[in-house]
């Protein structure tokens, strides 16, 4: 799959598209919504929130959305990254979270990948957002 290395609108509504299709095609794989990671020991869901979060953030570069082309892997192996912070109190996004996980892995031609994953009060995960980390 290519992906548009451009910044104008066209490109970025592609990125967004290529984005929706990953998750498209990985709620097919995965009826349930989640998947278990390794680090975590307990099981990462997907959800709404989790498509937009990433397509808001991950479309804005190529290499945040070809790193969704590894959504299995990232969701599965990425490693607890830091100690866990507070959701923020002024983004409406995080309102049902009590804390925010950073999870990392390293992939293969695109480099380090970050994963915000929110937890809520009864204990359940959700996967926030998932970007490439610029060096």
């Amino acid at each position: 799959m290519v992906i548009p290395q451009g910044n104008n609108k066209e490109d970025l509504d592609r990125r967004k598209d290529i984005i929706s299709q990953v998750y498209r095609k990985w709620t097919e794989k995965h009826p349930d919504k989640r998947v278990f990671n390794q680090s975590l020991q307990g099981y990462i869901n997907i959800r709404f929130l989790s498509i937009t979060e990433t397509i808001r953030h991950a479309s804005k570069t190529p290499a945040s959305t070809g790193a969704l082309l590894h959504l299995d892997n990232i969701l599965s192996e990425a490693m607890i990254y830091g100690k866990p912070k507070a959701a923020k109190k002024g983004v409406k996004n995080q309102k049902a979270f009590i804390k925010m996980l950073e999870l990392r892995c390293e992939l293969e031609g695109v480099g380090t990948v970050k994963m915000m994953v929110g937890v809520k009060p009864t204990g359940e995960m959700i996967q926030y957002c998932i970007t490439a980390v610029r060096t």
